[in-house]
C-alpha cells in the first residue's frame, strides 16, 4: 500500500515543471455560451441517462475480478459527467479484508482510498469519484452491503453516483457482462426514514423490482486498446532462434479457448443450488417476521384488554360517585415491539428473481448445446 504513493510521486517528478506564468489580470465573469450550457452543468441539473465505460476500465475490472477469484472484488470508479452522460475513464480496486474487525478494515480501506486519490491527483489523472464497481456471480447483487454503500453515495456524490455490477460467471463463458444501477427515489426515501413496514411499502409502492433502476451502458474503445487487442489476436511468425516453437510456425499471444464447447451443466447445477439456498433464506426470514407479528398481536391484545378493564372500573366508580382512576401510559406497562423490517425479504426476492433469470438464460443455452452434441454423436 505504501508503494502506490511513491510510484505516483516518481511519475509526477518526471513530468516537466510548469513554466512561470505571468501575473493574471483581474478576473472577468462572462456568461456561459449557449452551445456549452448543456455540457457545463454546474448545478447538476441534467440527469444521467447513460454510462460510458472506457475500454481500459472494462479490462481492469475483469482482471481484478479474475485475480480475486470471487465476488469480493470491488473498487472505485472515476470520471466526469457531461451532458447527461457519465463518462467512466478510470478505476482502481479496493483491498479486501476479513470481517474479524470491521472498524479496523473500514479505516484501512478509507486510508488506502485517500492515498490513491492523492496519487492520481499528483499525476493529473481523473480523481473525481462517480461510483463503485462490484463483482458478483449469477446475479447475486441484491444484498444489504450494496444497498448501504449506494445509499451513502447517492447522498454525497454529484448526481448520486452509480454501482457497476460485473458478472464473473458470464465472463467465464466468454461474455463480458456489465450492468449499472442506482437506487430509486422511492426506495431512498424509505431508507432515509429507516421504515420498511407494510404501510411504508404500500405508500412508496415498493417491491423488489423497484429497489434499483438500471442505466444503459456504452463501452468506448480508444485506438491504443484496439491495437493492443489486435496484437493479441493476430498470428505472428516465430523466429528460428526461439527453441520453444518450430521454425516458421505461427503463434498467437492469446491461446485458443474452448469455453464455447462447454455444455454448461456445472453452472446450471450451481445456479439451482443458489436458487434453493435463497428460497430457504426467504422462508426463514418470513418465519421470523410471522413470529414477530404474533408477538406484536399478543402484546396489543394485552394492552387493549387492560384499557377495556380500566374503562369498566372507571365506569363503575363513577356510578358509585367515586373519582375515576387516572389513565396510565400503556406503552410503559406493555412493551409492544415495533413492526419488523421487510427490507431483507425484498432483497431475497430480488436475489431469487436474478438467479431465476440467469438460470433461464444458461439452461436454454445448455439445452441447445446438448441437442447439438447429441446430433453430432448420433452421426
Amino acid at each position: 500500500m505504501a508503494a502506490a504513493p511513491s510510484m505516483a510521486a516518481a511519475i509526477a517528478a518526471s513530468l516537466p515543471a510548469p513554466s512561470a506564468a505571468p501575473t493574471p489580470a483581474a478576473p472577468t465573469h462572462e456568461a456561459i455560451p449557449a452551445s456549452m450550457a448543456k455540457v457545463i452543468d454546474l448545478e447538476a441539473d441534467i440527469p444521467i441517462a447513460c454510462i460510458q465505460l472506457d475500454g481500459m476500465v472494462v479490462s481492469k475490472i475483469i482482471k481484478h475480478a479474475r485475480e480475486a477469484q470471487g465476488p469480493s472484488a470491488h473498487g472505485i470508479l472515476l470520471g466526469l459527467d457531461l451532458d447527461g452522460t457519465l463518462e467512466v475513464s478510470n478505476s482502481f480496486p479496493l483491498p479486501h479484508h476479513g470481517s474479524d474487525d470491521d472498524d479496523k478494515s473500514a479505516k484501512g480501506i478509507a486510508r488506502y482510498q485517500a492515498s490513491m486519490l492523492r496519487s492520481l491527483k499528483e499525476v493529473r489523472a481523473d480523481d473525481s469519484i462517480v461510483g463503485f464497481y462490484q463483482a458478483m456471480s449469477l446475479g447475486s447483487f441484491y444484498n444489504q452491503n450494496l444497498v448501504e454503500t449506494q445509499a451513502i453515495q447517492q447522498d454525497k456524490l454529484r448526481h448520486g453516483g452509480v454501482v457497476l455490477v460485473h458478472d464473473i460467471s458470464r465472463t467465464a463463458r466468454g461474455n463480458a457482462a456489465f450492468r449499472a444501477f442506482r437506487l430509486t427515489r422511492a426506495f431512498l426515501d424509505a431508507y432515509k426514514r429507516n421504515n420498511f413496514s407494510t404501510d411504508s411499502l404500500i405508500s412508496h409502492r415498493l417491491t423488489f423490482s423497484s429497489i434499483l433502476e438500471e442505466i444503459p451502458i456504452k463501452i468506448r474503445t480508444n485506438p491504443l486498446l484496439g491495437a493492443f487487442l489486435e496484437n493479441l489476436t493476430a498470428p505472428s511468425s516465430a523466429s528460428s532462434s526461439d527453441p520453444s516453437p518450430a521454425a516458421g510456425q505461427e503463434s498467437v499471444a492469446l491461446p485458443p479457448s474452448f469455453s464455447v464447447l462447454d455444455i454448461g451443466t456445472s453452472s446450471v447445477t450451481k445456479n439451482l443450488e443458489q436458487v434453493i439456498e435463497a428460497m430457504d433464506a426467504y422462508k426463514t426470514e418470513e418465519g421470523n417476521i410471522a413470529y414477530n407479528q404474533r408477538q406484536i398481536a399478543r402484546e396489543k391484545a394485552k394492552a387493549d384488554g387492560y384499557i377495556a378493564k380500566r374503562k369498566e372500573e372507571n365506569a363503575a366508580r363513577v356510578a358509585q360517585g367515586l373519582a375515576p382512576l387516572p389513565e396510565e401510559d400503556v406503552s410503559r406497562l406493555f412493551k409492544i415491539p415495533p413492526e419488523p423490517s421487510r427490507l431483507e425479504s425484498m432483497l431475497l426476492l430480488g436475489r431469487i428473481d436474478a438467479y431465476s433469470k440467469t438460470l433461464e438464460e444458461t439452461s436454454s443455452t445448455g439445452l441447445v448445446k446438448m441437442y447439438a452434441a447429441r446430433g453430432t454423436t448420433s452421426v
